[in-house]
């Protein structure tokens, strides 16, 4: 992965240095003037200067989403009709697919096979499978005793402000866009303060798509300012949050305040069970694709792997093997598979909780450095890395890591097992490995997660529901699921007596 990455760039020569907020339809400064700036995490050169959200444009911006719903088109145009703006940005997504995934590598760090092959045709699914149900959100008669008709009418929730991260900034904002605006909802988006180009960028499509002025409003800024504003305005009537377990507590207590609806996706510590009848190959792909996809920077990332004791070292020594070949690399490289962390602290973060693995007696069995690419010595690489001998106490398997970082514990029956997979406050995802058909249903059945994968990792879907149990956040996007978000349930009485 040292050799350079061919000179492919779509935006790095005529990337603009300012962006401004998207507000209203338009591009604005922000109210104080203040800007911050967003780096390539590889190299650390300037992506751009982003305008810096106050308190002051996330009014600004609720008021123009408000205002398109209160008396603008959206709530009132034609079901039908919303769902082709969403096709059609569906189409601006595929059309733009380069650009975007090269906006997504640069400010991510992601490799950009990922953003290219995975991220980008995922988010334009997501619009056009919520294209397709914008004009099937139905009510329904209920029949109630006494003269009587009395039926259910499924109406928009209003304002949605949505919080999203940095992991996959443009693919999890279109998990919350999409649903959002098929309802016929307004939205105001706070993305991720070290990812917020793509979101900028999907605003500008999706108005040139011809989705009217107000109806999606982009805020850049910081989790206490701007995001805290979001969540406590009294203008937004639900707020759609994905994030960490701990900013999620707060982002719940200050939508509290006015008594919003809100939907959390947090964190996990996502158990990965291989049992001793599994295909060892097949689940040795599923271990090392559960944690070293996305770098690790992943919510459902199979950071936690449970393996039989009585192949444990089989297992384990195919996976070494496996992940030895498993180099960082440029993100812009097409044959990269391991990217930049997103950002110097992150990159600090997982190497305080390696460190913390070594001091608590794990052994490193592969990686736990920071890795040196050359040509990209300032970039925030760290190397894949294995820790085997923990034991279920320890910080690197209860805590979210969020980085390239394999916590490897073993269990000698079916009741361990399921045991030290539940043994977590969390409950985002969990996998089996196993030939036994009846003993993965039955895993399924125990194992306390919002998504189990039996014989397969990471598979994610627009028509199928995701979310979590636990400490993992409440409420389901993607699938019909997420509509229930973002629409309101009003009953209506008849008196049919003359």
């Amino acid at each position: 992965m040292s050799e350079a990455a061919p000179n492919t760039s779509v935006i790095a020569d005529a990337a603009p240095r300012r962006r401004g907020l998207f507000i209203g339809g338009r591009e604005e400064a922000a109210a104080s003037g203040k800007t911050f700036a967003t780096r390539d995490p590889a190299t650390g050169a300037l992506l751009a200067e982003v305008a810096e959200a106050g308190a002051a444009d996330v009014d600004r911006a609720v008021a123009a989403a408000r205002q398109a719903f209160d008396a603008g088109p959206w709530p009132a145009l034609p079901a039908r009709e919303r769902g082709r703006l969403l096709r059609r940005l569906a189409e601006a997504i595929e059309r733009h697919a380069d650009e975007l995934a090269e906006i997504e590598t640069r400010d991510n760090g992601k490799p950009i096979f990922e953003s290219r092959q995975i991220d980008l045709p995922e988010a334009a699914a997501v619009f056009d499978y919520y294209a397709g149900w914008a004009d099937k959100i139905e009510g329904s008669v209920v029949p109630v005793a006494g003269p009587y008709h009395a039926y259910t009418r499924r109406e928009p929730v209003g304002v949605v402000g949505a919080i999203t991260p940095w992991n996959f900034p443009l693919l999890l904002a279109s998990w919350k866009i999409a649903p959002a605006l098929a309802c016929g909802c307004t939205v105001v988006l706070k993305p991720a303060e070290q990812t917020p180009l793509s979101a900028l960028r999907l605003a500008e499509l999706a108005a040139e798509a011809g989705v009217p002025p107000g109806v999606l409003n982009v805020v850049p800024g910081f989790g206490p300012t701007a995001g805290a504003a979001l969540a406590r305005h009294p203008g937004v009537d639900k707020i759609a949050f994905t994030g960490s377990t701990a900013v999620g507590h707060e982002v719940m207590r200050l939508a509290a305040e006015t008594n919003k609806r809100i939907s959390l996706e947090l964190g996990g510590k996502s158990p990965n069970l291989v049992f001793p009848d599994a295909d060892l190959d097949a689940a040795v792909r599923g271990a090392y694709n559960a944690i070293f996809y996305g770098k690790g920077e992943v919510c459902a990332a199979g950071s936690r792997l449970l393996v039989a004791s009585s192949i444990h070292d089989r297992f384990l020594e195919k996976l070494v093997e496996r992940t030895r070949k498993l180099v960082p690399g440029d993100p812009m490289h097409p044959k990269t598979k391991l990217g930049a962390l997103v950002s110097a602290e992150q990159m600090e973060r997982v190497l305080g909780y390696i460190a913390s693995g070594r001091s608590e007696g794990a052994a490193v069995v592969l990686g736990g450095e920071r890795a040196a690419v050359p040509g990209l010595e300032h970039g925030n690489f760290v190397q894949a890395t294995i820790f085997d001998r923990v034991r279920p106490e320890m910080r690197i398997a209860r805590e979210e890591i969020f980085g390239p970082v394999l916590a490897t514990l073993e269990f000698h029956d079916f009741e361990e097992a399921i045991a030290r997979a539940n043994d977590t406050c969390y409950g985002l995802a969990a996998a089996v490995w196993t030939r036994d058909l009846a003993l993965a249903h039955r895993a399924a059945r125990a194992l306390k997660a919002g998504t189990v994968w039996v014989n397969t990792y990471n598979q994610y879907d627009p028509a199928a529901p995701f979310g979590g149990f636990r400490q993992s956040g409440f409420g389901r996007e993607l699938g019909k699921q997420a509509l229930d978000l973002y629409t309101e349930t009003k009953c209506v009485w008849v008196n049919l007596q003359e």
